[in-house]
């Protein structure tokens, strides 16, 4: 039950005390050193406050900052608690309807009058989710406080935003709560259908999308711990590549007097897709529902960070979307967002029970801190995808066939280190291709962290067996090695 306090705060200013806002946003955390970034040595990876970064994570859906109801500070300490560094939020200009997508409990759908955006609120009543109407050619200075307290709470944790623009209308109930649709703003701008509001053929509509990014980022120029993805999910409701294109563009020039500037993400499709022209200002290439994650060897030249950005609809067992996390990170992978539906405005400390259409949950998030606890533990930059280390289409170190509905997946830096992971029951002994050497091989449980079993050895070349412990689903092996 929400407390007494909480409730006053969001009636006095949405979402957050004045004091702490105004010490939050004051102070970025580490803006010094710059933002975010693409490792110099290995671009398939981030720099994040001078370390190496990948970016894991289990995160709400999206309307942390939109959502009036949603106290974000429990959120990013249940992040915080587990070590997961990254959450993904929308901007505003978009939300959803109770009960879009059978979710229940859905962030971003607000409640009756409780949706905060860029735009200010007009004087004129007639908002299709209550309130008055929105004003295009005024920002609403609440909303930037909100929006730049919560980076700010997110960096002082450690946490990256990555911050959403726009997202396509899926239907028409989308559409109709849109502060860019005609009816709910009061400059008669968006009379269009919805699969055309993405597009360059509405000059004043266009320029409302211009203004809003170059805000945005100017508004948020001086934090170190965010990027923004151009628009969820482009390949659904009439999205035109020129339209992000021109939102590409207009970031890059917001920021051209900046000292510093961060990094754009592009959506490119669910499940997998070859790039075939990229852009040279985006950084980050997102996938959503990534598995098997053959899209990261199809993209891996690119030499720049390859997510996998959103799960679910599979429903709500942890194993499926703890391996999804395991096989994208083993096979290359940069990020991994898993959709958390246990994150609700009731529950943003995550302790709601996930049943639509995905999973979520405390005990899926400690399991994924044991990924990324595990592949920190190597040195990372200097490992590749073994398939991609040695220049052919299978993974070369893994020698023998396995059982039906068994993969081995492999980060390797040859004859000094090995992560690999191992999904599906049945695997007694596992064949690997290794140099001479000096080895020590720990077998890591993925839902306790625990070592269920360590072995050192001497190897004379070629393939080496090691039996595996009892394991059920999925086991992670680290493999060290030396002359």
């Amino acid at each position: 039950m929400r407390s007494a306090t909480v409730r006053c705060r969001r009636t006095l200013v949405p979402g957050l005390l004045i004091l702490a806002a105004l010490s939050s946003v004051a102070t970025p955390a580490g803006a010094a050193d710059g933002p975010i970034a693409l490792h110099p040595d290995n671009p398939h990876y981030f720099v994040f406050r001078d370390k190496a970064t990948v970016l894991i994570t289990s995160g709400e859906h999206y309307g942390a900052v939109l959502n009036l109801d949603f106290d974000y500070v429990p959120y990013l300490d249940e992040l915080q608690r587990h070590g997961l560094n990254l959450t993904r939020t929308f901007s505003g200009v978009y939300c959803e309807a109770p009960g879009s997508f059978g979710i229940r409990g859905n962030p971003l759908a607000p409640a009756a009058g409780r949706l905060i955006c860029p735009w200010a609120r007009s004087s004129k009543p007639g908002y299709a989710a209550g309130g008055n109407k929105f004003d295009l050619d005024r920002w609403d200075d609440a909303y930037f406080t909100r929006l730049k307290d919560f980076v700010a709470q997110a960096g002082r944790r450690g946490i990256v935003v990555e911050l959403v623009l726009f997202c396509p209308f899926y239907k028409d109930e989308m559409w109709n709560l849109s502060p860019m649709n005609a009816r709910n703003n009061t400059g008669d701008i968006g009379q269009m259908k919805r699969t055309d509001v993405y597009t360059l053929n509405h000059k004043d509509l266009l320029a409302a999308h211009e203004a809003v990014t170059r805000k945005i980022v100017t508004e948020l120029k001086d934090f170190d711990n965010v990027y923004y993805e151009v628009c969820n999910e482009p390949y659904f409701g009439g999205v035109t590549m020129p339209w992000q294109e021109r939102i590409i563009a207009v970031i890059v020039d917001a920021e051209k007097n900046f000292p510093h500037k961060h990094l754009i993400a592009l959506n490119v499709a669910n499940g997998r897709k070859k790039v075939e022209h990229p852009n040279a200002a985006v950084s980050i290439f997102n996938f959503h529902y990534a598995t098997p994650p053959d899209t990261v060897a199809m993209n891996f030249h690119l030499n720049r960070v390859i997510g996998d950005d959103e799960t679910g609809f599979k429903g709500s067992a942890d194993f499926t979307y703890r391996a999804e996390g395991w096989d994208f990170i083993i096979a290359g992978g940069g990020l991994y967002n898993n959709l958390d539906y246990s994150f609700t405005p009731e529950h943003e400390d995550g302790t709601a029970e996930p049943d639509a259409p995905g999973g979520g949950g405390r005990e899926l998030r400690k399991q994924l801190a044991i990924l990324k606890r595990f592949v920190e533990g190597f040195d990372f930059l200097r490992m590749s995808p073994a398939s991609l280390a040695a220049g052919g289409p299978d993974n070369s170190i893994v020698r023998g066939k396995l059982p039906a509905k068994v993969t081995a997946r492999a980060l390797v830096e040859k004859g000094k280190q090995y992560a690999v992971y191992v999904r599906g029951d049945g695997l007694k002994d596992l064949a690997l291709d290794l140099p001479a050497g000096s080895y020590r091989a720990e077998w890591i449980n993925t839902r306790s962290g625990a070592t269920d079993k360590a072995e050192a050895f001497r190897h004379a070349g070629g393939e080496r067996r090691l039996q595996l412990p009892s394991y059920r689903q999925d086991v992670a092996l680290r493999l060290s090695g030396g002359k």
